[in-house]
């Protein structure tokens, strides 16, 4: 049987981001990966979880959690910059 961390180690994600897809998604981590990984190689996923962090940054900042929204942030820097192919108005691969 492959263990979460298995999985979280096949990912193209790191596990934050891989928490913070499944708070979104309101699934487990296992879920997550899943859906992570299905996402990655279908035409404009990595938009779609790019849009995922941005909804959450929005959220944090409608809730005046600014600890959250600037940690959220510091995520989305983090996947644009391991996956510019998710950056908004990027060539599909």
């Amino acid at each position: 049987m492959i263990s979460l961390e298995d999985m979280e180690d096949m990912c193209s994600l790191t596990r934050a981001e891989i928490a913070q897809v499944a708070a979104h998604e309101h699934v487990t981590e296992e879920a997550a990966v899943a859906e992570i990984e299905r996402l990655m190689h279908q035409h404009g996923g990595p938009q779609k979880l790019n849009l995922m962090l941005c909804q959450d940054i929005r959220a944090a900042l409608h809730a005046d959690d600014l600890p959250e929204a600037r940690r959220l942030f510091a995520l989305l820097r983090g996947y644009l910059a391991a996956h510019p192919e998710a950056v908004r108005g990027a060539p599909p691969d």
